[in-house]
């Protein structure tokens, strides 16, 4: 697996040197914990590692913990990744990237079934909204959708074990915000907002397709098309 494509470090918190600029001692543990920062997430967090004199300083403190800012979507997404590779480095992204790689066919469902049922175009992207109301209406309109929502909430990553369109549903988006790829920014509504980390898995993916050959991208695609014919 490529330096650029290194899974984010789920580390115990440091905490910054005096050396690091007041108020990103916050930002570095996000980063630190394995988490995923964009404008979605953590708008003044992106905006401060956008800035190159706040990016260096944060580089040159986790430098000094063998720790390094990786990126994805183009510099619009930061993780954590390993400076240097050693075994023991190697070994933890290694067992990373195997759970990234056994929660993809279950995402990758996901990701078809709102596309498909949303009528979009373009798959679902950072800062994209999703309204669960009106999503879940469209499913349970057309039986096709409500049997891949169906399948796809009983996979082990989601974990449904009920038969009904509005347990399933709530449940695979739940357990999305748990997991970092959507977040709900008001919980008096049923709005739902897309992260960075679904862009860090586009590049997974991508990363997959020319390495192992699987073609996820196409088939996904193929699915679409075939669907909106």
């Amino acid at each position: 697996m490529s330096e650029s494509m290194q899974s984010p470090l789920s580390s115990k918190s440091v905490a910054p040197s005096e050396t690091t600029l007041v108020g990103t001692g916050m930002l570095i543990e996000q980063l630190l914990r394995g988490e995923f920062i964009c404008r979605t997430t953590n708008e003044d967090g992106w905006r401060a590692l956008k800035s190159p004199h706040t990016f260096e300083k944060i580089e040159q403190y986790l430098n000094q913990i063998n720790r390094t800012i990786s990126s994805a979507a183009e510099g619009d997404v930061f993780f954590c990744g390993y400076q240097q590779l050693g075994e023991q480095e190697k070994k933890v992204i290694s067992s990373q990237f195997k759970d990234i790689c056994s929660a993809l066919v279950p995402l990758v469902e996901w990701l078809v079934l709102v596309q498909e049922s949303s009528g979009q175009d373009a798959p679902l992207s950072e800062g994209a909204p999703i309204r669960l109301t009106e999503l879940q209406a469209r499913i349970e309109d057309t039986p096709a959708f409500m049997e891949q929502l169906a399948k796809l909430s009983h996979y082990r990553l989601f974990g449904s074990t009920s038969h009904n369109v509005d347990n399933q549903i709530k449940l695979v988006f739940k357990r999305l915000v748990e997991l970092g790829y959507l977040v709900k920014p008001n919980s008096e509504k049923q709005i739902y907002i897309a992260t960075g980390k679904l862009d860090y898995l586009y590049e997974v993916i991508r990363f997959i397709d020319e390495t192992e050959g699987l073609s996820l991208e196409a088939q996904a695609e193929t699915a679409t098309q075939r669907d909106l014919v």
